[in-house]
């Protein structure tokens, strides 16, 4: 199901406890009005306003098994963080997860700016976690073992299990030119959520993004036969998803 609706409208229509997993790519409050939408100001009142009622119908809607991922930068990580300890528990805490990117524009009097945060939250005492659907390689040459590649010299092959996975993930921004760039700004590669609906979640689950975008969840989701519920308040948001989820070979 998607919708082209205020957020917060469609999760107060929706059954409590239903939700498998929540990722949403949120607002950053940068102030600004970017191509697609306009950011909330750069104020905490107005970001807690805006933010709470709407982490409390997401913690509703999740099943006692669910988890969310929210991923926002360092501009309102900090507040986000303490709202959503005070509605999910700060013991349902699981993860910090930073998403390391590189793009043009270098700073020349600070580090510069080039990563993600992503807040893993539970709702239960438990909750999905496929950790071999993300293992990654392992980097000592005691896990590695050797092959020949086609010029006969020997290469390292990937352990068959590896490592189990680090909360830093060195993924690259769409390029222009990206065989999955739809145009629409701030999109985020499939690669990224992949990652989080193979690892919380399962065949059939039912996974919601109520800051819908380009559609990439719910791209995703259809790759990998999960159920899927969004939303979008631009209609162009749901234009682009439609067009995406027709046009996919899966």
């Amino acid at each position: 199901m998607i919708e082209c609706k205020d957020n917060i409208e469609m999760m107060q229509g929706l059954k409590s406890n239903t939700v498998d997993l929540i990722y949403c790519d949120i607002l950053y409050a940068t102030g600004k009005k970017f191509k697609d939408y306009k950011d909330l100001k750069q104020d905490r009142k107005i970001v807690e306003v805006f933010y709470l009622p709407r982490i409390k119908e997401m913690h509703r809607l999740l099943k006692i098994t669910g988890s969310i991922y929210l991923q926002m930068d360092y501009r309102i990580v900090h507040w986000v963080r303490l709202m959503l300890d005070d509605v999910f528990g700060y013991d349902n805490f699981i993860n910090e997860i930073i998403w390391c990117y590189t793009s043009g524009n270098p700073a020349f009097n600070h580090w510069t700016k080039k990563h993600d945060n992503i807040l893993f939250y539970r709702k239960g005492n438990s909750h999905t976690f496929n950790i071999d659907e993300v293992r990654e390689v392992h980097r000592s040459t005691e896990n590695l073992k050797m092959k020949k590649n086609a010029n006969g010299k020997l290469s390292l092959r990937k352990n068959e299990k590896g490592r189990s996975p680090l909360d830093w993930w060195d993924i690259p921004l769409l390029t222009n030119t990206a065989k999955e760039r739809t145009g629409y700004y701030s999109q985020k590669p499939k690669e990224l959520i992949t990652k989080i609906i193979k690892a919380s979640s399962n065949e059939n689950d039912l996974v919601a993004d109520f800051f819908m975008g380009s559609g990439t969840t719910a791209v995703v989701c259809k790759e990998l036969n999960r159920k899927f519920i969004g939303c979008d308040i631009n209609p162009k948001a749901i234009q682009i998803t439609n067009e995406r989820l027709a046009t996919s070979l899966f």
